[in-house]
């Protein structure tokens, strides 16, 4: 299978593809990433590199949102699928730079969209458990209401929006994935543990919002990548449909609790009490009774056991962040 990943120099799309090249070398991919600065470039080239050591990954820097070369690119290619993982990321963030959101998440995500119509190419793509907003039943499930709350999250459900239409109009073969807060080895260094680690690790204080009265249903990276690999691969026609899937634990934490196991781990008493973003959902918890069809005899690895794993990578990489 040929296989194209974009946003491969990025969290979730390095790790699944370096799973992907282990597992077989009967699979090819292809990433492109456009390896922007929101985030440490030393970071995003170094997971590059790794790749690039495997004789079936080819890689271009990219962006998506330039249909043109993307385009050029990708004719030369005879594609089995498409992954969409690149993503302008972040909420705080699109507050301040929205721009950004909208070529990458719009119309970066339409180009993709659009060439997978022209040449009839499976396409999954990356949403957010942030669509949800703030649910009032938990797990929220995939049939829940919609109600984002920023930017972010409204440049993800209108990703979502686009899929359906080009499900029905052009018979797109298509599924989504709604990713909840992901962590863990080569985990991006803006989220709430890579975060706490490195001001920790350079003394450094630690903005610290609402004293960390929020849940989070924290997934972790292999797990992550272990629900998707199925689903990937499946010889069921999974593609009949547009259908969405949660990718989560389905155990939530509070994050209050998760600052006090970090620091257990290493301590970092200089905080910065902020009071609460509004841009921030109080609770996300997912069901993941949908995609974990596709698995028999799932285990999820612990939390306490994920924790030291991504402290010792941590350890060992916190040059790159």
């Amino acid at each position: 299978m040929n296989i194209l990943v974009t946003g491969v120099s990025g969290f979730i799309g390095f790790s699944l593809s370096k799973y992907i090249l282990e597992l077989s070398n009967k699979h090819k991919i292809y990433g492109i990433d456009s390896l922007n600065s929101y985030y440490s470039q030393k970071l995003k080239k170094k997971r590059t590199n790794i790749l690039k050591k495997y004789k079936n990954f080819k890689f271009k820097k990219l962006d998506i949102s330039n249909k043109s070369k993307i385009n050029n690119y990708l004719k030369k290619i005879k594609l089995d699928l498409v992954i969409n993982l690149a993503a302008q990321a972040g909420v705080r963030y699109s507050l301040s730079n929205p721009e950004e959101y909208v070529y990458s998440n719009q119309l970066g995500f339409f180009n993709i969209l659009d060439y997978c119509r022209k040449f009839d190419v499976k396409l999954i793509y990356a949403s957010s458990s942030s669509v949800y907003g703030d649910a009032k039943k938990f797990p929220t499930k995939e049939i829940n209401e919609l109600n984002p709350k920023n930017i972010y999250s409204a440049t993800k459900l209108g990703n979502e929006i686009f899929a359906e239409i080009f499900f029905k109009f052009y018979k797109l073969k298509v599924i989504g994935l709604r990713f909840f807060t992901v962590y863990g080895e080569w985990g991006r260094p803006d989220m709430f543990i890579l975060k706490y680690l490195e001001t920790a690790h350079k003394k450094k204080k630690f903005i610290y919002y609402n004293k960390g009265n929020y849940v989070r249903d924290f997934t972790y990276i292999h797990d992550v990548i272990k629900l998707i690999h199925p689903l990937i691969f499946s010889k069921k026609k999974i593609f009949e449909k547009h259908e969405i899937y949660n990718v989560c634990s389905n155990r939530p934490i509070k994050v209050s609790k998760v600052y006090e196991k970090l620091n257990k781990i290493i301590k970092n008493k200089n905080l910065l009490n902020v009071k609460k973003n509004k841009l921030d959902s109080y609770k996300t918890h997912g069901s993941n009774k949908k995609i974990l069809s596709f698995s028999k005899l799932f285990k999820f690895t612990k939390f306490d056991d994920a924790l030291i794993k991504t402290y010792k990578w941590y350890k060992k990489f916190a040059h790159l962040i």
